[in-house]
């Protein structure tokens, strides 16, 4: 089983001391979004967690103690740097800072399980297609001898992000095309091992390479770990990484991204932040009496030893 900590919420940044004490005491409990009065609790011991997958866009407050995980769990990591400010994502570091840390991180963890996304591209009058390759040469510059892959997306169009980025420039398959075109030629100037994320365009003659970006041949080959062949799922169309159990909540992520999915309102995210409980085994609330708990399905996907 692959444990996420950061698909519904930047759970590094901003919920440290909960996610270090899950690991600390060895379960968690994770409400189901769809259902919540069905809470899954799942056993966080290196006998049956195959691998920890980190996202988040700020890993300073983790750093220091990091290795209370990563001495006992296999480990990968998904740094999100983009080419926005404060303007499009109120809560998160500066590029230049941002950078810094990815370069602690790595030699921290190693580089080989670094991924740099650079994900979601997209469009204003602002942040156009130049900028965006202006600023991808730059960062590239900086961060190619620290990270294993970058992997890119573009935005997509929920209607909660047109409601809450009412300035986006709506993608064509020409800006598209332009853009993986120039991102490919950058990433090759420095060496670096370019991906698409969830994207059903086919950009491989610029060197985009369309696999999934939380593979099992990826977290495999960054820990060492002999991994089985089995397909992947992928959590929505056009996505092929591995299934996941993801520990985090929606609606707890005061980071206030303008294009995030994962939040109905900013107000609603930092409300829910500021009433979490550390101690608690659910990110977001305790307990309740009619919560129906069940251990969740924790199957290994690592080959049998002969």
């Amino acid at each position: 089983m692959i444990i996420n900590t950061g698909g519904r919420t930047d759970t590094v940044q901003y919920y440290t001391d909960w996610l270090l004490q899950r690991f600390s005491e060895g379960y968690v409990l994770s409400r189901n979004p769809l259902f919540p009065n069905k809470v899954s609790r799942y056993a966080l011991t290196p006998q049956l967690v195959d691998c920890v997958v980190f996202c988040s866009k700020n890993y300073e407050p983790i750093l220091p103690r990091l290795h209370e995980i990563t001495d006992r769990f296999p480990a990968y990591f998904y740094y999100t740097i983009t080419a926005y400010g404060k303007d499009v994502e109120p809560g998160v570091p500066g590029i230049e800072e941002s950078m810094q840390t990815l370069i602690r991180l790595s030699e921290l963890v190693g580089k080989h399980r670094v991924a740099w996304r650079y994900d979601p591209v997209l469009l204003t009058k602002d942040y156009t297609i130049e900028r965006h390759f202006e600023t991808f040469e730059r960062m590239a510059g900086v961060l190619a001898p620290h990270i294993d892959r970058c992997i890119f997306s573009f935005v997509e169009m929920y209607k909660k992000v047109e409601s809450n980025m009412p300035e986006l420039i709506v993608l064509s398959e020409r800006d598209m095309d332009t853009l993986a075109k120039g991102l490919g030629a950058i990433a090759a100037r420095h060496g670096i091992f370019i991906q698409a994320c969830g994207l059903n365009g086919d950009f491989s003659q610029y060197g985009i390479h369309p696999a999934g970006c939380m593979t099992l041949d990826i977290l495999g080959s960054a820990n060492n770990i002999d991994f089985k062949s089995l397909k992947h799922k992928g959590a929505r169309h056009g996505c092929h990484c591995i299934e996941t159990r993801d520990i985090g909540a929606y609606d707890t992520c005061p980071n206030g991204c303008k294009y995030c999915y994962a939040n109905k309102n900013p107000q609603k995210a930092i409300e829910n932040y500021k009433a979490h409980d550390p101690a608690s085994p659910l990110l977001l609330g305790t307990v309740k009496p009619d919560d129906m708990i069940t251990q969740g399905v924790q199957k290994s996907f690592r080959k049998a030893k002969r």
